[in-house]
């Protein structure tokens, strides 16, 4: 499994430039601990350490902060993906275990960053256009992605015929519940503890026996 580098903590600094980074990481930590809608724009100047002025210099809303966060948070994993089918040139089973891995490492073993679905379908409701802006830069861009692969794999004979669009679901659909359950319920003691790893390890089992083409014993 690809592994997550350890980030080091960086100290703050009061550097014009810096500020906006930092805003995102104060709004970040605030949306995880209090919700989206119950986070105020006075709570993320004074986390960060600012005004409520000098936010307004940066972002005009919340909303506009929530968007800067799945900018900086979860796009950037989203166009790695996208680069490494661009560059790939092997089997597409390879291919498709190495995305899987690498969204796992950045993004299910992040808390704060696997928080971020959970509070895009809680608050989908209340405010649509980050909900929309999350589907079209993120969600989107990963059902595209995941086709893609799918596509060229039944293309080359690696995978056998199955729907796209049900398939990008079924893929998509056990990292997301693992995701928002691991964040929600688990903390709760609500259905034991999965190891992570065993998890991640029977999925992609079960994965491609589903999806690669069986070879046929010779008679």
């Amino acid at each position: 499994m690809i592994k997550r580098q350890e980030k080091s903590a960086a100290p703050r600094q009061r550097r014009k430039e810096a500020r906006p980074s930092e805003l995102i990481a104060a709004a970040l930590d605030l949306f995880v601990e209090r919700g989206f809608a119950a986070t105020k724009l006075d709570d993320i100047a004074a986390r960060a350490g600012v005004s409520k002025g000098t936010l307004y210099l940066y972002f005009a809303s919340k909303e506009e902060l929530f968007k800067a966060v799945i900018q900086q948070g979860i796009m950037p994993v989203v166009s790695q993906g996208e680069e490494m089918l661009a560059q790939h040139s092997g089997d597409m089973r390879s291919l498709l275990c190495e995305l899987i891995y690498r969204w796992w490492d950045e993004l299910v073993d992040d808390a704060r960053l696997a928080a971020i679905p959970k509070l895009i379908i809680s608050e989908s409701g209340n405010f649509p256009d980050v909900a929309r802006f999350f589907y079209e830069n993120v969600s989107k861009r990963v059902e595209d992605l995941l086709g893609a692969v799918l596509r060229r794999g039944i293309e080359c004979g690696e995978f056998r015929p199955v729907d796209i669009a049900s398939a990008i679901d079924l893929i998509s659909a056990p990292i997301l519940m693992r995701t928002i359950w691991q964040y929600s319920m688990a903390p709760f003691g609500c259905g034991g503890a999965k190891d992570p790893e065993i998890y991640l390890d029977t999925y992609i089992d079960m994965l491609l026996n589903g999806l690669l083409v069986k070879e046929r014993s010779h008679e």
